[in-house]
């Protein structure tokens, strides 16, 4: 999947209301053209307003880089683990009456507190893929973006073009399609209960 961003005017602007309305009408259009909803995000640092359009708003969660900075927290703690387990083994203490259990539990620890330091970081800074568009945030813009399949493509560009308010701001990697597809399958879930 490609992750395709647009630049919408923003939300101070007189014309507020009225960009805020075609951000909706180009995402009732895209599903209507049998692009997900879940595949269709708005980013803006007016949640209220997203929200009050019904427009398929970012959460909280991916707005900060949680699940990035705890992957490099995870690299650096299998690396700590490893150092240890190794060191442990080279220096003989395995062989001692305590044996591999104490050194496989510090390994452990090491890893979980790795993995929950990165997240910690994570939590402070916007999500990497979202930090090219602080600036335009800060200025009171909100990024309309939507992840589409290759074949996809062709009805994007279609209903994009017909919304000259949308400014294309390039394109990045989009969320895995297993993700995307659970996402769609957990929503018609909840509408059937």
């Amino acid at each position: 999947m490609n992750r395709h961003y647009y630049i919408s005017d923003d939300l101070d602007d007189l014309d507020d209301l009225d960009d805020l309305d075609d951000l909706e009408s180009v995402e009732s259009e895209l599903e209507a053209k049998g692009i997900n909803t879940e595949q269709i995000h708005v980013l803006s640092e007016n949640d209220a307003e997203v929200e009050q359009h019904h427009l398929h708003d970012v959460t909280s969660l991916m707005k900060k880089d949680v699940v990035h900075s705890g992957e490099i927290g995870a690299i650096v703690g299998v690396s700590l683990a490893v150092i240890v387990l190794v060191g442990a083994y080279l220096t003989g203490l395995t062989e001692t009456a305590a044996g591999w259990v104490p050194f496989i539990f510090l390994s452990i620890v090491i890893l979980g507190f790795s993995i929950w330091e990165g997240g910690l970081r994570g939590i402070q800074e916007p999500n990497e893929h979202f930090r090219k568009f602080q600036k335009i945030l800060k200025e009171g813009k909100h990024i309309f973006f939507v992840d589409v399949e290759p074949d996809q493509e062709a009805v994007l560009d279609q209903v994009v073009s017909h919304h000259r308010s949308l400014q294309v701001a390039g394109t990045g990697q989009a969320a895995p399609n297993w993700a995307v597809f659970w996402q769609h399958k957990w929503h018609q879930f909840k509408q059937l209960i």
